[in-house]
């Protein structure tokens, strides 16, 4: 695939200019005792499991039932695909390491889970504001939707966020791997992440970069996904009846709520001054956009959506004939 020819250059590329004396981390994982450590296996386990199940679940969902065959069922099956290798980059070896005695983890391995990490994240936060500008056209100009987010224009918009966010991941992690790591090789996180790399190797303007460079892609995205939704809340708010009023809200409450979680979460992380400096806060926030939100999307994209809950029961029902039938 594209995606994993750009991966190849790029951890090729890094390898030929790396100059770091550190040749692996420790990570130290979660900042618990090892009793609570083994008690942590399996409930993260469980919500990685149940990450995985609940994502391919609407990935079926949708591809296998015509009437969800739409740009915004198509978005949200690409959104589900993405989760699913989102928290597979980070988690797996986050189980391991409950019940592993070491901890360390190779530079370039390092460096390539950041890369697909930050791959991940970016491409997510191109593809909601992707999912709120789709909602802005069905809700503000529902007379031109068809016309506008035709199929080949939403194949070119999931490509356009999938291959933008690989390369500008690329950059950041070429940065990242040109600083020095000579001093300790500790990593306070349970994954490689910017915030915990840079406190190995802080300076005033490795801050200044992060801000630049992380912050750029949050903020620009986000802004498109509060003008969009700023544009949607006036529309509803004019409509005539409170019924369409009520309709045209159920459609998208979900999405924000969703795009409130995670934009909240990662500006948090990356984008605000002083974002390096606190290990303990950076391992709660990565949590939550590592772990809850990836499991409580799929919740929250179906709870309130009735053509996707009926398609489910459907699917489910289909299910349970063929077990009877066996």
């Amino acid at each position: 695939t594209k995606e994993g020819a750009i991966g190849s250059l790029v951890i090729d590329f890094l390898t030929s200019l790396n100059h770091s004396m550190v040749k692996e981390f420790i990570l130290l994982g979660f900042p618990i005792s090892p009793r609570l450590q083994i008690l942590f296996f399996p409930i993260v386990l469980t919500a990685y499991l149940l990450v995985l199940a609940e994502n391919m679940l609407i990935i079926l969902t949708v591809w296998t039932n015509y009437n969800l065959h739409s740009p915004m069922y198509f978005f949200l099956s690409n959104l589900s695909f993405l989760e699913i290798w989102y928290v597979t980059v980070t988690l797996p070896k986050t189980i391991l390491s409950f019940v592993s005695v070491t901890k360390a983890i190779s530079f370039m391995g390092c460096m390539t889970q950041l890369y697909f990490f930050l791959s991940l994240g970016n491409t997510e936060c191109l593809l909601l504001a992707v999912m709120a500008y789709d909602r802005y056209v069905a809700i503000c100009k529902p007379f031109h939707y068809s016309t506008i987010m035709r199929h080949t224009v939403c194949v070119y918009l999931i490509a356009g966020s999938w291959l933008t966010g690989f390369l500008i991941s690329g950059c950041k992690v070429f940065f990242m791997s040109q600083l020095t790591y000579c001093g300790p090789n500790i990593i306070n996180h349970f994954f490689c992440d910017v915030s915990p790399l840079l406190n190995l190797a802080y300076t005033l303007v490795n801050e200044i970069v992060m801000l630049a460079v992380c912050g750029s892609i949050i903020v620009g995205t986000a802004l498109v996904v509060f003008i969009s939704y700023g544009y949607i809340i006036i529309t509803i708010v004019r409509m005539p009846s409170a019924e369409s009023r009520r309709k045209a809200f159920s459609t998208c409450s979900s999405h924000m709520l969703a795009v409130s979680l995670f934009f909240g979460a990662v500006f948090f992380m990356y984008a605000q001054p002083g974002a390096t400096s606190s290990p303990d806060k950076s391992n709660t926030i990565s949590i939550l956009y590592t772990i809850v939100i990836p499991m409580l999307n799929p919740f929250i994209y179906t709870l309130r959506n009735q053509e996707v809950k009926g398609s489910l029961k459907k699917q489910l029902k289909r299910k349970a004939g063929g077990i009877k039938e066996i």
